[in-house]
């Protein structure tokens, strides 16, 4: 029996889920998550344990309707040109198409970023014969702003392989910034009128503090580290992203799209598990954080879960702090 889904308890609990960009098409509610697989193996800083493999589509009518499972959408077996690990996934609407932005492993175990569409929001999906063309790292976000034009935000560190970037081509041995330097932040580049491809080399996103410096890299609390997110509030940009070893949602606010961000503070306090990812929407003009936990693996940090909560803005346009376990 199909059943409401409640704030800060799990979408579906038949599947693990994480990763959740939500968004609203054809009036409804989509959910594009990565998916868990259910195995035991060991973690490490790499990431190893996230095999993700597969992609489904999540839906809602409201929320005060059930979520139903559209199924599997794209499958790492269906993509030419990539090897394992189908991490988190974003979509977007233009040209009468949908768009999956995902990254994976290539088949030299580097991560890039493939595109997939579909005349339907629930799919499924057909990937392109290969990955955007200087695309890297991990954690697509796509803005369509007002005007039309698109911007796609990624990057993650660790695993992420986004330090192994500083030099403008793949280091393997490249660790990142100095603790006393300023940290690596997320790229965006705009993307082309099909979506298809950049229309602009990658660029980094500054964020500085409220005096104008940077965030150094030993700043764990505020610098980022995976899962960059930018949605639009009163004309304003927020980028929201994981700080990864603090386990915090924070976000940064900006006139321009593409940066420079200022630091603004905290959207989401730690959850049960390692990472933490979200994703922002606005469903009849109210605020809604999706996010993961791993509440239905009792901590297990590779088989999460995904939620949503409300999210509420102050009058001055900062969001308030959310205790994703406060009742």
């Amino acid at each position: 029996m199909e059943t409401t889904v409640k704030p800060n308890t799990p979408l579906v609990t038949h599947i693990y889920t994480a990763d959740p960009s939500a968004h609203v098409f054809e009036g409804k509610i989509y959910i594009y998550p990565s998916h868990d697989l259910d195995h035991d193996d060991p973690s490490n800083d790499n990431g190893d344990q996230y095999k993700m493999e597969d992609y489904h589509v999540l839906s809602m009518d409201d929320f005060d309707s059930p979520c139903i499972d559209h199924g599997e959408v794209l499958h790492v077996k269906d993509v030419p040109w990539a090897k394992k690990q189908m991490w988190a996934p974003d979509a977007a609407y233009k040209n009468n198409m949908y768009y999956l932005f995902f990254p994976a492993r290539d088949h030299d175990d580097i991560f890039r970023i493939g595109v997939a569409t579909s005349p339907h929001p629930a799919g499924p999906f057909t990937p392109q014969e290969s990955y955007i063309p200087g695309s890297f790292s991990i954690d697509p976000a796509v803005l369509i702003d007002d005007d039309q034009k698109a911007y796609m935000y990624f990057g993650g560190l660790w695993g992420g392989q986004l330090e192994k970037w500083q030099s403008g081509t793949f280091d393997p041995a490249d660790e990142g910034p100095d603790p006393s330097a300023p940290a690596l932040g997320p790229m965006v580049a705009e993307l082309s009128e099909d979506m298809l491809t950049f229309k602009e080399a990658p660029q980094e996103i500054y964020i500085l503090d409220e005096d104008g410096s940077p965030i150094f890299a030993s700043d764990e609390e505020r610098r980022f580290f995976e899962g960059a997110w930018v949605h639009k509030h009163n004309g304003c940009y927020y980028l929201s992203y994981s700080t990864g070893t603090t386990h915090y949602i924070v976000y940064a606010m900006s006139q321009n799209p593409q940066g420079p961000y200022t630091y603004k503070g905290k959207i989401l306090e730690p959850v049960l598990g390692w990472t933490t990812h979200h994703s922002i929407v606005h469903v009849d003009g109210k605020p809604y954080l999706f996010y993961h936990d791993c509440s239905l693996s009792d901590g297990v940090n590779h088989k999460r879960s995904v939620k949503f909560t409300e999210l509420t803005y102050n009058e001055d346009g900062t969001i308030q702090t959310i205790s994703p376990y406060q009742t």
